[in-house]
């Protein structure tokens, strides 16, 4: 949703008192899943083009701005390339902040350039894990991560597709739950973005790449965000290769942290954890459309299922749910919705 014409100049006002003088006037920079949206301006120079920042706002009867403030600190006192924050207003909902730019990873994602950024992330990642500060911060725990699956039956099954599953259905999928839930629970703890893909990292001059989006962090399991990553929602990479990024993760984290993992327990833990946010996913991405009116997440739901499947199917314990699933969706089209937001 757009401010209204009076935020709009309110946001504006925050940011040239904040910066002592004259700025452009804002222009959208991006919005996100949530009811926050960013704003771009550019501080009026004599001898040429100014400085550019960035304004959040997030409407205060809407969203906390303490959690982003926070995670950008540690984000920072770990080494990593967080937007720094010049000045905030609490009461209003504002934010103000450097400029990571314009250039996220999924549009420049390719043969010739995808080893590189993915190295970059990964060298990051690694860093967040090791040396990011993840005390206090909200734990990963069973009953967070179930609230998280069960929108995908509300959301996915029930809205989108119109499906509520009888009894017999219900174990199936809640035996499907509970492996994912134990082999969640198998894992290290760690310092977890809880985004981290190709649409909140920023290809950046140096110390990149650029990370954003990270207001939800929690400590939780070590293979979220290398999931996350490697088997993104928006951007697919063959299994082999995807294969050989993670063992690669696993070796660094393993050699970084004094813990050993053996592989095929972290490739079980990695297919495992990436399924049950590809879940989550299912629901979220509908949820996105009927609750908040914001179509485009449906085209991305293709994808997420087609992870969801071919993952799901490899395990004896849930190849049941995966030919359940894959029989309740059948020939559907699930880019188009069933009903109206």
């Amino acid at each position: 949703m757009s401010p209204t014409p009076e935020r709009l100049r309110s946001l504006h006002q925050f940011a040239e008192e904040a910066l002592g003088g004259r700025t452009s006037t804002p222009v959208p920079a991006s919005a996100d899943a949530s009811f926050r949206s960013y704003w771009r301006l550019v501080r009026d120079a004599i001898d040429g083009p100014g400085a550019s920042y960035i304004v959040m706002d997030a409407p205060p009867d809407k969203e906390d701005t303490g959690p982003w403030l926070e995670i950008a600190a540690r984000l920072r006192a770990a080494g990593l390339n967080a937007p720094d924050v010049l000045a905030h207003d609490a009461a209003q909902g504002f934010i103000l902040m450097s400029d990571l730019g314009t250039r996220t990873y999924l549009p420049e994602l390719g043969e010739a350039s995808v080893e590189a950024l993915y190295g970059d992330a990964l060298a990051a990642l690694l860093r967040l894990q090791v040396q990011g500060q993840a005390s206090g911060l909200p734990v990963y725990d069973e009953p967070r991560l179930m609230a998280e699956l069960e929108l995908m039956p509300e959301w996915f099954l029930k809205r989108h597709l119109g499906v509520v599953p009888e009894c017999e259905e219900w174990d199936i999928v809640e035996g499907a739950f509970r492996t994912l839930l134990n082999s969640a629970h198998e894992q290290p703890r760690v310092f977890v973005h809880r985004d981290f893909h190709s649409r909140n990292l920023m290809i950046t001059a140096r110390d990149n790449p650029g990370i954003v989006d990270f207001q939800d962090a929690v400590h939780g399991p070590v293979t979220y965000d290398l999931v996350s990553l490697l088997r993104d929602c928006y951007i697919e990479w063959p299994d082999a290769r995807v294969a050989a990024w993670s063992e690669r993760h696993r070796r660094d984290w393993c050699r970084a942290s004094g813990i050993e993992v053996p592989a095929a327990r972290w490739q079980r833990w990695f297919d495992l954890m990436g399924l049950q946010r590809h879940l989550k996913v299912l629901g979220i991405f509908c949820r996105l459309w009927y609750r908040d009116g914001k179509r485009g997440y449906l085209d991305d739901l293709p994808l997420v299922l087609r992870y969801t499947l071919r993952i799901a199917v490899r395990y004896p314990e849930l190849e049941p749910f995966a030919h359940w699933l894959n029989a309740r969706v059948g020939e559907r089209d699930v880019t188009q919705p069933l009903t109206p937001p």
